[in-house]
């Protein structure tokens, strides 16, 4: 049988290639002539990933209910990809951060698009009495959005707004988050003590969030756009790109929550408590946290109205449902 000169090549890089782990191509070779096909079902562990659903009561909704908060937990994991890929680039270039911030966008578009699954595609009186079994578990206690924040910009950005300006890039790690800005979304309202669920959130994370706050200093996606040169901070394709990530993560995500718990938690006369007993009224709500990522490339006005029309685009909505 004749061989091809680019088969012969690939031979050759092959067996360069496994020398280094001391044994011969010819015993790779033969692992190959034994080895199964990879399956789809196999690829992407299909049996598991569909084992993964277990409800803690057998009313109906709570299924979808699980499933799309670990969906969201995936398109969250897929945002630290990208943003890890940023960190570990040591001179990324305004392309390469647009690209990057493109697909975080696409992802939290994809978020904020599919929110009626829950929002519209559950039953209120379901859901209701299902919740009652996950207390004191809350969305709140998403570690992956927390890290999304924590490596999007500078963690004196997620101070708490009265807060904010005590602190610098030069401040403390671990004082700041002393004073970060999520506490105030599981305190209990009355007493302003902290929840249960908030307590057992920094029991399992704190350290190492921290710790990774520490890491990441001088290396968020922030610090890597201050890092390009004063023309390319200019790239408005880049400038866009960014302006919607503020925007995605920091408006349109928590707003989605907003809605969800107006529809399902909000009452004529008092509000239902959440699961976690968060104090989602004035937690989620983006005009009071005024969370914002790159408050640099945003005007005064525009951090002045931060996220205020959609909440009371919401809270019309809300009404009009009375």
């Amino acid at each position: 049988m004749e061989f091809s000169e680019d088969l012969k090549d690939r031979i050759e890089k092959l067996s360069e290639k496994y020398q280094a782990s001391g044994q011969e191509l010819l015993a790779f070779l033969d692992g190959l002539l034994y080895a199964d096909y990879i399956t789809y079902w196999d690829y992407i562990h299909l049996d598991t990933l569909l084992s993964l659903q277990t409800p803690r009561t057998p009313i109906p909704d709570e299924e979808i209910f699980i499933m799309y908060h670990q969906i969201t937990e995936l398109y969250f994991k897929l945002t630290l990809h990208e943003l890890k890929q940023v960190r570990n680039n040591p001179s990324p270039t305004a392309e390469f951060l647009r690209e990057k911030v493109r697909r975080m966008n696409r992802y939290f578009g994809a978020l904020t698009h599919s929110f009626n699954v829950m929002v519209d595609g559950m039953d209120r009186e379901q859901f209701l009495k299902f919740r009652m079994a996950l207390i004191p578990a809350s969305g709140f206690q998403s570690v992956q959005y927390r890290k999304i924040e924590i490596a999007s910009t500078d963690f004196f950005q997620l101070v708490k707004p009265e807060k904010r300006a005590e602190f610098n890039n030069d401040s403390s790690i671990a004082e700041m988050y002393k004073e970060i800005y999520w506490q105030d979304g599981a305190t209990i309202a009355a007493s302003g003590e902290k929840t249960l669920t908030l307590k057992q959130f920094e029991e399992k994370y704190s350290d190492e969030l921290i710790r990774m706050a520490d890491a990441w200093r001088g290396s968020t996606l922030w610090q890597k756009f201050k890092q390009l040169s004063a023309e390319d901070q200019q790239n408005e394709g880049l400038i866009k790109e960014l302006k919607q990530l503020d925007v995605n993560v920091n408006i349109n995500w928590p707003l989605e929550h907003y809605r969800s718990a107006v529809r399902y938690l909000a009452r004529r006369d008092e509000d239902v408590r959440a699961t976690g007993g968060t104090n989602w009224q004035k937690y989620l709500p983006p005009r009071f946290q005024k969370r914002i990522f790159y408050p640099e490339i945003w005007t005064d006005a525009e951090k002045a109205e931060w996220g205020r029309g959609w909440v009371n685009d919401v809270l019309n909505d809300l009404k009009s449902d009375k």
